[in-house]
């Protein structure tokens, strides 16, 4: 049978902390009770209607007819079987036909509606009470997953910290408390390993929602993850005072960050770095000791694309703005720790500053002809 002190309990702390009106919830509900009830009794187009009284309980169950004439209905089915637009084959448990509704109203105009009464079924007790119970549950969870959705909503682009739920094919499951937080195998930190039951932390990236509920995308491989971490430890990026203009990430491994200062009496590197160090210590730990390369940004492509190649130093840099292309030459000694290991000191200095960077020796470069354009050993990824 029905509580209904729990139904009234439930529907009040529905309104008053989700902001569902009791009204739509008993809707649903009266709803679902004549869809149950003409699931189980009803016959083919038969319209069921139901009223659920939430004081008592009881549950009335009525047929609907339509008031019909043989200008809105057909009495039988045309021989080619199409039925005109606007009409309707004629059907005694959906149509009265409007003669026959006078005699019990008047005054009825065609489509009007013409209710009656359904005799209770034994066992109909049994199938609102579990009717009743689903559709509140479902109200509930519909309401769960639009707060969740915006609470976690406003939180897109911040740094998020849950529990590891479970892992499965390389895709960690994170328990936020209220939802489920994903971090895909793809945005994590190349090497790291995680245990059930283990805090995380990781940049929510985007909030879906799915028929299972609301899923939260996470990363630690995003560079946008870097970017909060260093808000978190410098004021100076949290006021505004020092802004990050451009990063380039391969997450585990290096990371070149730019940044710039809005007040001249303000060095923006020394704000990222902190006193002895501390504050770049603190998230290349949390990144599990990846290296952070920080550049002041500068307007002068020049300047900013041989700060880009640090610790390297450059001799000359020529700039190609049509095919926003740099050619940097640098000493001989200097070439291997410019190109970097694999090519990566030069790449993320083409992502940090949006140029192709082509790196040239000295040496080279006298020897070879004037119109030859000479690259390093391995030009693709010089080149970015």
């Amino acid at each position: 049978m029905l509580d209904l002190k729990v139904i009234n309990s439930v529907l009040a702390q529905l309104e008053e902390e989700r902001g569902i009106p009791r009204e739509k919830i008993l809707e649903a509900i009266e709803l679902a009770l004549a869809t149950a009830y003409k699931k189980e009794y009803g016959k083919k187009g038969q319209i069921v209607r139901a009223k659920f009284d939430i004081n008592t309980g009881k549950t009335e169950m009525f047929q609907v007819k339509i008031a019909v004439d043989e200008s809105t209905v057909l009495m039988e089915e045309p021989e080619d079987g199409e039925i005109p637009e606007g009409m309707d084959l004629y059907n005694p448990e959906h149509h009265m036909m409007i003669s026959d509704a006078r005699r019990i109203k008047k005054d009825v105009v065609l489509g009007e509606e013409m209710i009656f009464p359904l005799e209770a079924q034994d066992d109909y007790s049994r199938i609102a009470a579990q009717t009743a119970k689903q559709v509140i549950m479902q109200k509930i969870r519909e309401a769960e997953k639009v707060s969740v959705m915006a609470e976690y909503g406003k939180r897109e682009g911040e740094i998020v910290t849950g529990t590891v739920q479970r892992i499965e094919r390389g895709n960690v499951f994170i328990d936020m408390g209220r939802a489920t937080g994903l971090l895909p195998y793809e945005e994590q930190i190349p090497g790291e390993r995680f245990g059930q039951g283990e805090r995380i932390r990781a940049y929510l990236y985007r909030v879906e929602e799915s028929g299972k509920g609301v899923f939260l995308r996470l990363s630690r491989s995003h560079p946008k993850l870097l970017e909060k971490l260093f808000e978190a430890e410098a004021p100076e990026i949290a006021s505004g005072a020092v802004v990050v203009k451009s990063i380039a990430r391969e997450a585990g491994s290096r990371t070149k960050i730019a940044v710039s200062s809005t007040d001249s009496h303000i060095d923006p590197v020394g704000s990222m770095v902190g006193q002895r160090g501390v504050r770049v210590s603190t998230v290349m730990s949390e990144l599990g000791g990846e290296k952070i390369d920080i550049i002041e940004w500068s307007e002068d492509p020049k300047k900013f694309i041989e700060d880009a190649l640090s610790p390297a130093k450059t001799l000359s840099v020529a700039l190609n703005e049509e095919e926003k292309q740099a050619t940097v030459v640098v000493s001989e000694e200097q070439q291997s720790l410019a190109i970097g290991k694999g090519g990566q000191n030069v790449r993320l200095a083409a992502k940090l500053t949006g140029w192709k960077i082509d790196i040239q020796s000295a040496t080279i470069k006298a020897d070879a002809p004037k119109e030859e354009v000479v690259e390093d050993d391995e030009p693709e990824e010089s080149i970015v």
